[in-house]
């Protein structure tokens, strides 16, 4: 094989030089009749066509070549005679990097079921589905750590392992060095974790907020982008055991400073793929289209994929109270009509059923509802003057219902210490909390953006599991 160094496809469907010699590698998507090899590396969305003059090669090495085969190819750049691409390679030499048996390989040249692919998850991302996916949830990253680097915001690593709740749900992976059959006891029978690694009880992180406020109060703006674990036995199509957040915090902010902050990142997310990777959404789209051509009306997307994206990028986002919000359902033609699945009444939590009929039907933009009950929400969400309410918000998009939440945060001492008491949360494991309010507090605010809950919205898949490589779900902790 020539000395010439590699081309990626995505650098030569863009640019070529033709009569030019070029070395590609990639895996075989299709070889039809013997003559042309659909070839892809991952670099881009699109296949280069190799064009094969069989008189020319080993017929036992053409043998070798079979769907998902690994082949080098030396060859030279022509105008493509077919319609879709400017380029085509014919080639000169070929070689089999590795092989693949297609009477033994799971997956086939066709289309493929998800639950089937979820199965064989150590190849799916070989599919035309999952790279693109995996390809926008790479660009999505990127992304937001460039909006934030590019407004002066600091990236903080925030402890994977914790010994608190900043959620107060309880439900924690636990970490711990003990045998489950052999840990030490107290006199009382329990376990003694003063013995343990950390001399006390530990946790996979729900939130890396609590710790990012400690940021904030120095730094002035921060945010986190990691891995959070929440122990819920759940097999929802929206549930992950292990998922990732971003999570800004920012010194100075009030609740509307942070509506401004959610809206203008997530128009950002959502314009970098569509400036930038229309080939992969065009993909989605009609793979969506496709399949929804054999589902009840009833179960389609409101709007195709793209002009659901347009959706966001292109309204300002409504911002209402909870309260009102809570009044629209309330005379609402669906809820006098007994069509909603879940009731509306003030002081219980909005289901996705009434956000999306706040985004889709009322106001057909998205939509903030702020101002929540402050019953249903964390103890650190700063209390309003009306002693009842919160200074919470939810952002709510079309399809999905809530992608983002957060909060100004409670920075007077007193009323923190007093609403800590009334949801039993204790003081003294979070001491250094407190703190943050006692020397030089100050009024600031964040939220907590789903990466994974993004990724879903931006890509248009139907299950969470389907956006994340390696998913972990009760019973499933592959690879």
């Amino acid at each position: 094989m020539s000395s010439l160094r590699r081309t990626e496809i995505a650098s030569l469907l863009k640019e070529a030089t033709i009569n030019e010699d070029v070395l590609i590698k990639g895996w075989v998507r299709a070889f039809r009749a013997n003559r042309f090899i659909a070839l892809n590396d991952g670099s881009s969305f699109g296949n280069v066509q190799v064009v094969v003059d069989f008189e020319n090669f080993d017929e036992d090495l053409l043998k070798e070549i079979s769907f998902h085969s690994c082949i080098e190819v030396l060859g030279t750049v022509v105008e493509s005679q077919g319609a879709g691409q400017k380029y085509e390679v014919v080639a000169k030499e070929i070689k089999v990097l590795g092989a693949s048996n297609p009477d033994e390989y799971s997956l086939q040249p066709k289309k493929q079921t998800l639950e089937f692919l979820r199965e064989k998850a150590h190849f799916r991302m070989r599919t035309n589905t999952f790279s693109a996916v995996f390809r926008i949830r790479h660009a999505i990253a990127y992304a937001l750590h460039k909006f934030y680097h590019d407004r002066g915001y600091y990236y903080m690593h925030t402890p994977i392992i914790t010994g608190s709740d900043a959620e107060g749900a309880g439900e924690m992976f636990h970490v711990t060095t003990f045998s489950p059959d052999n840990a030490p006891r107290t006199e009382d029978g329990e376990v003694d974790y003063k013995k343990d690694f950390f001399g006390k009880q530990t946790n996979l992180t729900v939130s890396g907020q609590l710790q990012a406020e400690i940021a904030a109060l120095a730094l002035g703006k921060v945010y986190t982008f990691g891995p959070t674990f929440r122990a819920e036995n759940s097999n929802t199509t929206r549930h992950l055991a292990e998922f990732w957040m971003i999570e800004p915090e920012v010194a100075f902010n009030d609740i509307n400073d942070n509506m401004d902050l959610a809206e203008d990142f997530s128009k950002y997310l959502i314009n970098f793929i569509l400036d930038n990777y229309p080939e992969d959404l065009a993909f989605l789209e009609k793979r969506i289209l496709d399949m929804e051509k054999q589902m009840p009306k009833e179960q389609r997307r409101p709007m195709p994929l793209i002009e659901t994206l347009r959706f966001v990028v292109d309204n300002e986002f409504e911002r209402i109270t909870y309260t009102d919000a809570i009044n629209l359902l309330r005379n609402s033609k669906p809820y006098k009509k007994g069509k909603f699945e879940y009731d509306v009444e003030w002081g219980v939590d909005l289901q996705s059923e009434h956000e999306r009929w706040l985004v889709e039907k009322k106001f057909k933009k998205p939509v903030i509802v702020v101002d929540y009950p402050k019953d249903i929400k964390a103890f650190y969400m700063r209390q309003n003057d009306d002693e009842k309410t919160v200074a919470a918000m939810d952002v709510l998009f079309p399809g999905i219902g809530e992608v983002i939440g957060g909060s100004q945060r409670e920075e007077r001492h007193d009323l923190l210490v007093k609403r800590m008491q009334e949801m039993d949360v204790p003081e003294e494991e979070l001491s250094w909390y407190l703190d943050l309010r006692k020397f030089g507090g100050c009024p600031h605010a964040g939220f907590g953006m789903g990466f994974e809950r993004m990724v879903l919205f931006i890509t248009g898949m139907s299950n969470i599991r389907d956006v994340i490589p390696f998913p972990r779900t009760p019973g499933n902790a592959e690879f």
